[in-house]
């Protein structure tokens, strides 16, 4: 932050918009969709096909957590915020599920951060994306999407059950309300600026 106390983005509002790509990852039904539409002030970009019997029945999309869940992001989901006058974030909401990972390589080509998104009715499938996200060296936070009946565990539990570094933000939300989603998006950048300012947030 500068003298004034101003984030490092909001110091020249003279200046045109830093267009900002951010990732959202995470398991298969963990909300990722649903957090990207729910901040994007353009029509949400969506992959999504209709579940298949064969992939429940292979083992491939378990249903168990999600019986309601009918479609399935193939590709990846798109949207845009603007936060600031000086700032804009593109979101790219990746597949969850485990045969369309070939694709994440791509999706986080050029981001400053990553917001892993972590599900607390099967925390396992969070697994792999923070093992992807740590070996690609991005900042990330870890933002706990609790759903209706699940159980409610705080931060500091999921940290541990997760084994998150304790310099990365691990943050409550609900990928369905706009405010939730926006303070999860500017923790994000805030951590992508004091970690690797060099690679982030231009300044």
């Amino acid at each position: 932050m500068d003298e004034e106390g101003a984030q490092p983005w909001q110091s020249d509002l003279s200046r045109a918009p830093i267009a900002t790509k951010i990732v959202v990852a995470g398991g298969f039904g963990a909300g990722k969709t649903t957090l990207v539409g729910a901040v994007s002030e353009i029509t949400p970009l969506r992959t999504e096909t209709l579940m298949t019997e064969a992939g429940a029945a292979s083992g491939e999309d378990d249903l168990a957590p999600v019986p309601h869940k009918a479609t399935t992001t193939v590709a990846m989901d798109f949207g845009r915020i603007t936060l600031d006058d000086d700032l804009v974030l593109y979101l790219f909401g990746t597949p969850g599920q485990a045969r369309f990972w070939f694709m994440w390589d791509d999706l986080m080509r050029g981001a400053v951060g990553v917001v892993v998104l972590a599900d607390t009715r099967r925390l396992d499938d969070c697994f792999p994306a923070l093992d992807y996200v740590e070996g690609s060296g991005l900042p990330y936070v870890v933002a706990v999407n609790h759903f209706d009946g699940s159980d409610l565990y705080a931060a500091d539990e999921v940290r541990e059950a997760l084994d998150v570094p304790a310099h990365v933000p691990v943050l409550v939300m609900d990928a369905r309300r706009r405010i939730s989603v926006v303070e999860t998006l500017l923790a994000l950048v805030g951590h992508a600026c004091e970690t690797a300012p060099e690679q982030s947030v231009p300044q």
